[in-house]
C-alpha cells in the first residue's frame, strides 16, 4: 500500500478579501473531488492570507505508479486554471514498510 501526498501552494488573482478567496478556492477543491472521487482534498494552509492558498491532496493506492499518476493528474488540473498561479508543488510518497 502506498500513500501519496501533494501540497500545492497557489497565488490567487484579483482577490481582496477572505470571502473572495473562499469563493476562488472552493471551486478548485470541489473540481478535484468531482474528477477524482478517491482522493482527499482540502485547503490546508495560508488560511489568513488573501491572495495565497495551500491545497493538500492525499491518495491511497496499491502501486506507487498509480499513486504518482493520480497526483500528477490532480496537479495538472490545478495548474491549468487561468485565474491562479502555482508557486510550488511538493509531493511525498509513503510506503507501509516505512516507519
Amino acid at each position: 500500500m502506498y500513500i501519496g501526498a501533494l501540497t500545492v501552494d497557489i497565488l490567487l488573482g484579483d482577490v481582496r478579501s477572505l470571502k473572495q478567496k473562499r469563493s476562488a478556492v472552493r471551486p478548485i477543491v470541489a473540481e478535484v473531488q468531482r474528477r477524482f472521487p478517491g482522493v482527499a482534498v482540502a485547503e490546508t494552509g495560508h488560511l489568513e492570507l488573501h491572495r495565497r492558498a495551500e491545497i493538500g491532496i492525499a491518495v491511497v493506492s496499491a502501486t506507487a505508479a498509480n499513486c504518482g499518476a493520480v497526483l500528477d493528474d490532480c496537479e495538472r488540473l490545478i495548474a491549468f486554471r487561468p485565474e491562479i498561479e502555482v508557486l510550488s508543488a511538493r509531493r511525498r510518497l509513503y510506503n507501509e514498510d516505512e516507519d
